[in-house]
């Protein structure tokens, strides 16, 4: 039974590259029209989420640095709420992504707290 509940760590991890996929190699089809008008160049920071999001993710198959990761992208996913999730929550399909951001931002604090090897970050 342990060895399915583990295997959540690799299951929440290895979702995050649905996301790199669409942000490194789909930014021409439409994801970069969710950067906010207001912050420039919204390619840049299209490739940088996904860059960001490819860095948390090898943190944590490698097992260094996966706390300060995991943290990390929580901080980013808070951001994301704030940022484009709620100005745009008139919408009800930008309302669902409120709460499923708001649940990855819990399972990165699950990340960090349960299952992050790297020890220099305790807290």
């Amino acid at each position: 039974m342990d060895k399915v509940l583990k295997s959540g760590k690799w299951l929440y991890v290895f979702t995050f590259s649905f996301y790199v996929f669409l942000h490194l190699f789909l930014a021409d089809v439409g994801v970069q029209r969710y950067v906010p008008t207001y912050l420039p160049y919204p390619y840049f920071f299209n490739y940088l989420t996904g860059v960001c999001m490819l860095a948390f993710m090898i943190s944590c198959v490698i097992g260094k640095y996966d706390k300060l990761a995991a943290v990390l992208l929580a901080v980013y996913l808070l951001l994301v709420t704030v940022m484009i999730n709620l100005p745009n929550a008139k919408d009800p399909m930008e309302m669902l992504n409120v709460f499923r951001v708001v649940n990855m931002i819990g399972g990165a604090f699950m990340y960090a707290l349960a299952f992050s090897e790297d020890k220099r970050f305790i807290g």
